[in-house]
């Protein structure tokens, strides 16, 4: 006797055949494509064909396996560039430290069509995996190679000598990079228009002028941290990189006004300049910069322990499209920078975001000189000892949705033992 009871796998064979019929593998690859890894692994155990479809090369344009760093060891890669081949695009081993230089070679030898490769904290390859990638990657563009600690002068020459199409690179806290390094990358990938090297603390002026006479295309350099760098460099890189956009050189402490007088006269598409623990900048500085960069959204001016009201005064007069505005541990400004600051007509419409923490001298005043910033969306004012609560209150009547960051000490002497301890704020939304 015949069972009229069917299989779950018997109802499931008909329900994918179902599928097929009515969807071509065209149409069914095509919405695997828009599926991320997790997905894709789980359609590839629903049936034969499904993992064949799945696991299809086009499928496996862009790999992110960052959040599997903890697994991925060198097979993994090798398995997953067999597969993908000339498909993949784009690559991410963020954080995975167990992949090797072999490992590499093999993606690098299969995987040609890459174009953005993201090794940020791998730290186990070297010098080796550069030469891959020169060997065989000869249209990646975007590189990533931040912590990767291992590498030297000799992997920016490899770059340089096969990576032409290079156009954005990170080789922050690679510690061992020096001027040689950095002179033989940008002979070789003069399309470079990122260049990220904070912590690169060998770097001197010598290099910063190689990349100011070989890539005219930059617009965004950042050399925190890289101390050894002066006014000459910084020159140099103005009068060769006139399209800079984004600029960061905090740390770089013994730069002067005189950079951003050059960055004022070469530069003036810049949109973002961070010069935190910049300490010899002054009013003056400023004054010149606000004269014609007049396309300048984010500024992070903390510890500038010089500038006064002054240099805010030449910001909000010159600088109209200001949208971030970092201040902290500028102890000489008062509220009456902040008014020239909150009271422009373009800061009103336009500032979104401004860090006041450790300013000792501004006052309830400033809050009410950013009411008319309608656009405000946050506000930092931790150890501003004269800032109160009630004139937190007030701000945020005329301001119900910004968030303002702010601490303030517990009552003192705390109560007994037992009692109930009184409440306060730090890294909150005060109400």
């Amino acid at each position: 006797m015949t069972s009229s009871v069917r299989s779950r796998s018997e109802i499931r064979t008909e329900e994918e055949a179902m599928i097929n019929q009515r969807l071509p593998k065209e149409d069914i690859l095509r919405v695997f494509s828009y599926l991320d890894v997790v997905s894709l692994c789980r359609c590839a155990q629903v049936s034969k064909s499904w993992n064949i479809l799945a696991l299809d090369g086009s499928n496996w344009q862009k790999v992110d396996l960052f959040n599997f760093q903890t697994d991925i060891e060198g097979p993994v890669v090798e398995h997953i560039s067999k597969r993908c081949g000339g498909f993949l695009k784009n690559l991410s081993l963020h954080g995975c430290k167990s992949v090797t230089d072999d490992a590499l070679n093999t993606f690098a030898d299969n995987c040609r069509n890459i174009e953005v490769l993201n090794l940020e904290d791998c730290k186990r390859i070297t010098d080796h995996t550069a030469q891959s990638l020169s060997r065989y990657s000869k249209k990646l563009s975007q590189l990533n190679m931040v912590s990767c600690t291992a590498i030297t002068d000799n992997a920016l020459k490899s770059l340089s000598d096969g990576c032409h199409l290079l156009s954005h690179l990170n080789i922050s806290w690679c510690d061992q990079i020096s001027d040689n390094g950095i002179e033989a990358l940008v002979r070789g990938c003069s399309h470079i228009k990122v260049l990220i090297l904070k912590g690169c603390h060998s770097i001197t002026d010598e290099g910063i002028t190689h990349i100011g006479s070989h890539c005219k295309n930059l617009t965004t350099l950042n050399v925190q941290g890289c101390v050894l760098i002066s006014d000459d460099g910084m020159i140099a890189l103005a009068k060769g990189c006139r399209t800079l956009q984004s600029l960061c050189v905090s740390g770089c402490t013994h730069l002067t006004d005189n950079t951003l007088s050059a960055f004022s006269q070469f530069c003036p598409k810049i949109k973002t300049l961070e010069v935190s623990g910049c300490s010899q900048f002054t009013d003056n500085g400023f004054q010149a910069l606000a004269r014609t960069c007049i396309d300048l959204e984010r500024m992070d001016l903390e510890e500038c322990v010089l500038i006064t009201d002054t240099a805010l005064s030449y910001l909000a007069l010159g600088c109209p499209m200001l949208q971030k505005l970092t201040l902290s541990h500028c102890e000489l400004i008062t509220d009456e920078g902040i008014r020239h600051i909150g009271t422009s007509g373009c800061s009103t419409e336009h500032l979104q975001v401004i860090e006041l923490d450790n300013c000792p001298l501004i006052t309830d005043s400033s809050l009410e000189h950013l009411m008319g910033c309608q656009g405000l969306q946050r506000i930092e004012l931790y150890d501003c000892q004269l800032i109160t609560r009630a004139g937190i209150r007030r701000l945020r009547t005329q301001l119900p949705n910004v968030k303002v960051h702010a601490y303030f000490a517990p009552v003192t002497p705390p109560p007994s033992v037992g009692g109930v301890r009184p409440r306060y704020c730090r890294c909150c939304t005060i109400l």
